[in-house]
């Protein structure tokens, strides 16, 4: 099951906020949108995903934190019940 949370926060965090959500490790996808609602980033993020893969993305996350004041970040997050379900499928 997915659990959705939204975050308002001004451009010069967003990056330090992404990088947080990513180490938290239970996030599947975030999503950017500017302060009218309109989407401008979305990136799913799958278990195991290696750092090296984030690079550009977080690059990217830099360079639009750079150009937009306010926006939101909306996120999904799974549940432990939702990992414990994958965990027993893949022993």
């Amino acid at each position: 099951m997915e659990k959705k949370e939204s975050f308002s926060l001004h451009g010069d965090t967003l990056l330090q906020k992404v990088k947080e959500l990513i180490a938290e490790g239970n996030v599947r996808k975030i999503t950017i949108h500017d302060k009218s609602g309109k989407e401008i980033m979305s990136f799913p993020l799958t278990v195991g995903v290696a750092a090296a893969l984030l690079i550009p993305v977080l690059a990217a996350v830099g360079a639009i934190a750079a150009l937009i004041g306010d926006c939101n970040i909306s996120i999904e997050r799974t549940t432990e019940s939702e990992d414990d379900v994958y965990d027993h499928m893949n022993n």
